[in-house]
């Protein structure tokens, strides 16, 4: 796979600074990787695939050039969060992650690939939610929970208008039946689910678009524990 040309269709032209950005952020990953558990991927050509280019699909939503206050939930070794500030320094990205070797690793990772645009800090969603309120742009999610369970970890700090993409694998499209009067009860609507393939990758990928169109219920969310007993 030639990495360049596939974000090139994308609409995104890389600079050398950001090829070597994504060259770093590979050598770290598989570096710390080897005694903090990160990411199953470490071939260099899955990690470009599957982690770095299954993130920047983002773009198919976001302009490439957009200013947005953005939140990834439960980021784990940075995806989608580090692709997209990588790409686009006018994205403002708040990192929030439960486990906090995770976040020393953003931190460290963020500070080696001199990204002034990203925050990472160690916060469970549904406790930062009431410290910053519905305050996002956008809020992303890539493989951090079952879709029922993800919409009263992530709507509710999206800003009204607001964006979450939920990055999912091929169970995407069930997951959405299974979350859609959570959904609604949260202020939620679902816009699109885009359907793609990444290159010489046989695994099917759903982005799914859900639009904020009212407030959340100020009752949401609950704690961790009876969102995960009680879906809504």
């Amino acid at each position: 796979m030639n990495f360049e040309l596939e974000v090139a269709k994308l609409g995104i032209n890389l600079s050398e600074r950001q090829l070597n950005q994504f060259e770093i952020y590979y050598e770290k990953l598989t570096e710390v990787n080897q005694y903090l558990n990160l990411t199953s991927i470490t071939e260099k050509e899955d990690v470009y695939r599957k982690h770095f280019l299954d993130s920047l699909q983002l773009f198919q939503v976001i302009e490439s050039n957009a200013s947005l206050a953005i939140c990834d939930v439960g980021s784990g070794a940075g995806f989608p969060a580090i692709p997209l500030a990588i790409v686009n320094s006018n994205l403002r990205i708040t990192i929030i992650d439960a486990l906090n070797k995770r976040i020393s690793f953003l931190n460290d990772l963020v500070e080696k690939l001199n990204l002034s645009n990203v925050k990472a800090f160690h916060q469970r969603a549904e406790d930062y939610v009431k410290e910053v309120g519905a305050v996002f742009d956008l809020v992303t999610a890539r493989a951090v929970a079952r879709l029922n369970v993800l919409v009263e970890l992530c709507l509710p700090l999206v800003k009204v208008n607001g964006l979450f993409l939920a990055m999912k694998g091929g169970s995407g499209s069930t997951e959405l039946i299974e979350a859609s009067n959570a959904i609604k009860v949260l202020g939620g609507v679902v816009e699109k689910i885009l359907n793609f393939e990444l290159p010489d990758d046989a695994d099917k990928r759903q982005l799914i678009i859900i639009r904020k169109i009212k407030d959340t219920p100020k009752k949401y969310p609950r704690s961790f524990g009876k969102i995960k007993e009680k879906p809504l």
